[in-house]
């Protein structure tokens, strides 16, 4: 979009799918009705939700932008797709229901836009302060370097970083050539990868962040992640050469977990000592971030969480996948069923 690249009035669709989350809908609402500048529509698209937010988009048609649209329920990628169908705007950006903008949030992209312009962005999230315990430990299991490598927006990373839905934009230009997302786990890191093929220039912008709540609960979180690393066979068979040597660690640290529970029962107590060094490390890390005992406590949790789920979901489907090519064993079959 090189008529873009040097107008210094941008405009954005903040493209956002929605099932039955309308409290979630009120603050993040609230949180771009207080941006310091609005230079965006909102397309909020409900996806055949049984609590609708339609009430509270009510509320703030007039304050801000809104086009509201339902739909029977097809799922979050076809429901960003229609959005980006709808939107009037040159440039998207994606989040989702249970995000809160800060006030600068456009005000922070808009600078970066015009100083490194790039078709599409992504940022990383954060934890806010009123976030509960669990949220912010889940948060610290998501986006530390000693848990996820920093893959998804840390400053300090072992993968080039790939955007996510939860705070992720592109142009119109990019849509128009290498269309939506798919109806898979991980669309999200296939349709950056996608526009990465198609030569556009992807960009992480570190200061352009959202807070993003996550689950709220231990069991869904070990579920979500479970699903993240069940997806991540499922991108390499669709994009060779994308599976790294750092989306193997949690697998590698369940099975040397397993070890090492098995060297402590049969051999000796002292194996223990590897995860009790590395549950101070995360505890004294956590805290240094939260000053927080209670956070950091339930940080070594939600870490350990993360990374078996993680750990578990990517084995299962190796093995199925992989080994016994069973299910979606190849790659045309994938490229059929998610295209």
């Amino acid at each position: 979009m090189s008529g873009i690249k040097n107008n210094k009035n941008m405009f954005y669709s903040i493209i956002i799918p929605v099932y039955n989350r309308p409290d979630e809908i009120e603050e993040l609402l609230e949180s771009l009705e207080l941006q310091t500048i609005k230079p965006f529509e909102v397309v909020i698209v409900e996806d055949g939700s049984t609590l609708p937010c339609n009430e509270t988009v009510d509320n703030y048609n007039g304050r801000l932008n809104i086009i509201y649209h339902v739909k029977p329920n097809t799922g979050r990628s076809d429901s960003r797709n229609v959005g980006m169908q709808l939107a009037t705007k040159d440039y998207f950006v994606f989040t989702d229901s249970d995000c809160v903008f800060p006030a600068d949030y456009f005000e922070r992209l808009d600078k970066e836009l015009q100083e490194n312009y790039s078709d599409c962005f992504g940022g990383p999230d954060a934890a806010h302060e009123s976030f509960s315990d669990v949220q912010k430990a889940i948060n610290y299991a998501m986006t530390s370097f000693f848990t996820t490598g920093g893959i998804r927006g840390g400053k300090q990373q072992m993968e080039k970083f790939k955007p996510r839905t939860f705070n992720m934009g592109f142009s119109r230009a990019v849509f128009e050539k290498v269309g939506g997302f798919k109806d898979m786990f991980g669309e999200d890191i296939d349709l950056s990868i996608r526009i990465t093929d198609a030569g556009f220039r992807t960009m992480l912008f570190h200061d352009v962040y959202v807070y993003h709540k996550r689950r709220v609960s231990f069991r869904k979180f070990f579920k979500q992640i479970f699903n993240f690393g069940t997806a991540r066979i499922n991108l390499a068979l669709l994009h060779k050469g994308s599976l790294k040597i750092v989306h193997t660690f949690p697998a590698l640290f369940l099975l040397g977990a397993i070890v090492i529970v098995f060297m402590a029962i049969f051999h000796a107590l002292w194996w223990l000592l590897f995860p009790a060094t590395y549950s101070l490390l995360l505890f004294a890390d956590s805290f240094g971030k939260t000053n927080s005992l209670k956070t950091a406590s339930l940080s070594v949790w939600a870490s350990y969480i993360q990374i078996t789920a993680y750990g578990w979901g990517f084995l299962t489907s190796f093995v199925q996948k992989i080994i016994f090519r069973r299910g979606l064993e190849t790659a045309e079959i994938l490229k059929q069923k998610y295209k």
